[in-house]
């Protein structure tokens, strides 16, 4: 069984940044990022390929870059620009297995 650790969430003023990290117990082939706001639908933030090429959801684009580190088996959620709507828990999604959820609040 995969195993996810997630860390880095946290409060954060408008503007500001947070950097997520998700340790995985495995190779890392596929992986992204999801979040989910209160009374939403979970979405996808971002997302990297074995390739290394990246996906971006479009109001993300230009403000949040993921990354992964294949020595440590972890990826990361560079988040710069945060907004109030960028409020949600932030999911890990490694090999279509889930992180147990950070919470990320932009707030004044």
């Amino acid at each position: 069984q995969v195993q996810l650790v997630e860390s880095g969430g946290g409060l954060v003023q408008p503007g500001g940044s947070l950097r997520l990290s998700c340790s995985a117990s495995t190779i890392i082939t596929v992986a992204g990022w999801w979040r989910q706001a209160p009374g939403k639908q979970r979405e996808v933030v971002a997302r990297i390929q074995y390739s290394g090429t990246t996906q971006y959801e479009s109001s993300v684009k230009g403000r949040f870059s993921i990354s992964r580190d294949e020595a440590k088996r972890t990826i990361y959620l560079q988040m710069n620009s945060l907004r109030p709507n960028d409020t949600a828990v932030y999911y890990c999604n490694v090999n279509g297995n889930w992180g147990q959820g950070t919470q990320v609040t932009v707030s004044p």
